[in-house]
């Protein structure tokens, strides 16, 4: 896959490779480039960068989501369920959809919480962009959502890399729901984290 590089800009791609070549942290080179990784809504002319990672075995087989038959079944989906919804954004590189972030919010009694999700293409992992784009969640969507005090996130027991994305973005671990939800056909334990209004000052 090729990316549009901006004139006088190393890319993200290119500067973690990069970084893996000259011995610099790839880390540092993440934050230089971090405004290269955001969220933002989906739009119908993403289908076609929507469906590379939503039909990305590797994610499929590690979330909850499910295969699209066709490019009409996707743009169905980006039509009637994404961009729809409260706040369903693409994580993007050089604005380009690379994965998805959601958050949930409740109503009613539940108005005070929201549940955050999120999925990334296999070819992007272990790179820290998704951890930068749950970091970029938290600064504004307790802006956006005023009743919200809380954002949960609910991570297989047996996922590591997912339970390592919310603890470095500063989640908390509540404790671990024993046979709480059935991903494939397959009854799974899932650990709760938490992020407070009020971590955002800790």
């Amino acid at each position: 896959m090729k990316f549009k590089q901006k004139p006088g800009r190393t890319s993200v791609i290119d500067a973690l490779f990069l970084a893996s070549k000259s011995g610099v942290k790839a880390q540092d080179i993440r934050e230089i480039n971090k405004m290269e990784i955001k969220p933002r809504p989906y739009q119908l002319s993403d289908v076609d960068d929507f469906m590379e990672w939503a039909c990305d075995d590797q994610v499929i087989s590690k979330s909850k989501l499910r295969y699209y038959t066709s490019r009409e079944d996707a743009l169905d989906y980006l039509r009637e369920v994404a961009i729809p919804h409260p706040w369903y954004r693409a994580i993007c590189l050089e604005d380009r959809p690379i994965g998805f972030i959601c958050v949930k919010p409740g109503s009613d009694y539940e108005i005070c919480k929201g549940q955050i999700s999120y999925a990334l293409g296999s070819k992007y992992w272990n790179k820290g962009i998704t951890t930068e784009a749950v970091k970029l969640v938290i600064s504004s969507v307790f802006e956006e959502f005023p009743n919200m005090e809380r954002l949960e996130g609910f991570v297989n027991v047996e996922i590591k890399a997912s339970q390592r994305v919310l603890q470095k973005a500063g989640f908390q671990k509540e404790g671990v729901l024993r046979k709480y939800v059935i991903v494939h056909g397959k009854t799974i334990d899932v650990i709760m984290y938490s992020f407070l209004r009020t971590d955002q000052t800790n």
